[in-house]
């Protein structure tokens, strides 16, 4: 007697070893976005003791995220040829013991060196714990929920990061922010072993150097060319590094169709439903990392407050993403998976649209609000968007399939801050013209116009119209918070459309039996 039709082809459901295995993982990304977060609180008493130039500054904060976002691509391959668990573990071990040599820096360029280290270490956490969660819950409703853990352990990162960052620096030196990864890396190198399946593709070759390189040069061309765009503003040099990142990345897709074993199977993008949704992972990343540089400086230089207040009221945001994250895939048992990101994108773009009303003296409601509310609306394309993409590739490319869908993330990053920060700098700039500017010594003007800090600055030094030029500022650079809140909202509102002419007849009602995962 045939067995029921319901019954046929079921997945597999994941046991309370499996659950349990991710809160192991939740660990080591948890970390990862704290250890984005606490650095920036501990840049003060850093430079008093190290004395950094400038330059060496700039290259302790940004180090790390151009060494993580460009070898994502290699460290995800590789742990489809090696194994994604011993990748993890090797990671744990890379990130725990260059955190302790972070801790005790002697000089800027130590730190500097650390950190690069650092940033191919936490290159292996986030493609290795998705792929390892695609093995481990086969059940699509089950790996949907994982998913969404696997996101809200990074908001959950953010969330902690500041007030954990802050309680130690009041207590200890600026060193104890790294150390916070040692018994955490610990704790994964002791449970990971018994708890983490491993699981390796049993037919892959060799790994192409030669690859490695291309895609390491590719995106750290293109990332470092957006963010000195967000720095200095569009320019021959940025232009420069992002079109040889773009050559360089054309020529890295054309050996890949060459190869017998290519790093990447390029056949994976020509799936609508894959490429879809790196798309809209990397529009939404786009839309929020854009945005949010402009309120972080909103809270400290227009209302005023210190960085831990401001750190403080940026967890209501954080804590959003928690919360959608996790009711995502919840709703997503009832509501198709598109209809649920379209109504998200529609959500977070009146979140947007609610921002754009701050003024220059009474925001701080407005900003916590819209932030949850964008928050919100954007945690279904971000835990359903990876769940899509690890459930479209064939398992044994899923750390690829991983790292591709967090090389996108970053990218869009790096271009919500490049090209939104472009566009609040020149309305801020423009704005900052007139007879006030134009009775000041030029070089305090010339501050003044670049950005909002060198105004705060000068305000201070000018006591006949140091008021007036703080106010007119303030007043300039929420008029550029405005612009790109509704840049912001329209881009997502734009998304919503989109997502619904791309992936309704491709992303199945998840009482299928196939469920998110299905391309059919």
């Amino acid at each position: 007697m045939n067995a029921p039709l319901s019954t046929v082809d079921r997945p597999a459901r994941a046991g309370r070893r499996e659950w349990i295995g991710l809160a192991v993982i939740a660990l080591p990304c948890m970390l990862y976005s704290m250890d984005l977060t606490v650095l920036d609180l501990a840049i003060p008493s850093l430079s008093a003791d190290l004395k950094p130039s400038s330059t060496q500054l700039l290259w302790i904060i940004d180090i790390y995220g151009f060494l993580v976002a460009g070898s994502l691509i290699t460290m995800g391959t590789l742990g489809d040829r090696i194994g994604r668990r011993r990748m993890l573990l090797i990671g744990a071990v890379a990130f725990g013991a260059t955190s302790i040599l972070a801790a005790f820096s002697k000089s800027a360029g130590m730190l500097i060196a650390a950190r690069a280290v650092l940033g191919l270490a936490g290159a292996t956490l986030a493609p290795s714990t998705l792929s390892l969660i695609r093995n481990m819950f086969l059940d699509p409703r089950q790996r949907a929920v994982a998913v969404g853990v696997w996101i809200s352990s990074y908001s959950a990162g953010a969330v902690i990061g500041p007030p954990l960052g802050g309680f130690l620096l009041e207590h200890f030196w600026w060193g104890s922010v790294f150390l916070v990864s040692v018994p955490v890396m610990a704790l994964l190198l002791v449970l990971g072993p018994t708890l983490l399946p491993e699981f390796r593709d049993p037919n892959a070759g060799r790994p192409d150097l030669i690859s490695a390189v291309l895609s390491l040069l590719a995106v750290l061309g293109v990332i470092y060319g957006l963010k000195q765009t967000a720095v200095q503003g569009v320019g021959w040099l940025p232009a420069l590094s992002i079109g040889v990142g773009l050559v360089l990345g054309a020529i890295f897709v054309r050996r890949q169709q060459r190869l017998a074993d290519p790093l990447i199977d390029v056949r994976l993008f020509r799936a609508p439903l894959f490429s879809a949704s790196l798309v809209a992972y990397m529009l939404a990343t786009f839309a929020v990392f854009g945005s949010y540089v402009f309120i972080a400086q909103y809270l400290q230089l227009v209302l005023g407050l210190s960085p831990m207040r401001a750190g403080l009221w940026s967890m209501p945001f954080a804590l959003g993403f928690v919360f959608g994250s996790m009711l995502s895939p919840v709703l997503a048992r009832r509501v198709r998976p598109v209809v649920l990101m379209a109504v998200g994108l529609v959500i977070s773009s009146a979140g947007f649209a609610w921002l754009a009303l701050v003024d220059g003296t009474s925001g701080l409601p407005i900003v916590v609000a819209s932030t949850i509310v964008f928050s919100l609306g954007l945690s279904p394309v971000f835990t359903l968007a990876n769940d899509i993409i690890i459930g479209a590739a064939p398992p044994e490319r899923a750390g690829a399939a991983s790292a591709i869908s967090e090389t996108c993330s970053e990218l869009g990053g790096a271009a919500g801050i490049a090209i939104l920060g472009s566009i609040g700098t020149a309305i801020y700039r423009r704005a900052m013209a007139g007879p006030l500017i134009d009775s000041i010594p030029y070089e305090a003007s010339v501050a003044a116009r670049d950005t909002l800090g060198g105004a705060v600055a000068m305000a201070g030094q000018l006591p006949g119209v140091g008021a007036a030029l703080l106010e007119m500022a303030r007043n300039a650079f929420t008029k550029g918070l405005q612009v790109t809140a509704l840049t912001s909202a329209l881009l997502v509102l734009a998304m919503a459309v989109v997502a619904i002419v791309s992936l309704r007849r491709r992303v199945g009602h998840p009482a299928s039996p196939s469920g998110l995962a299905n391309t059919t």
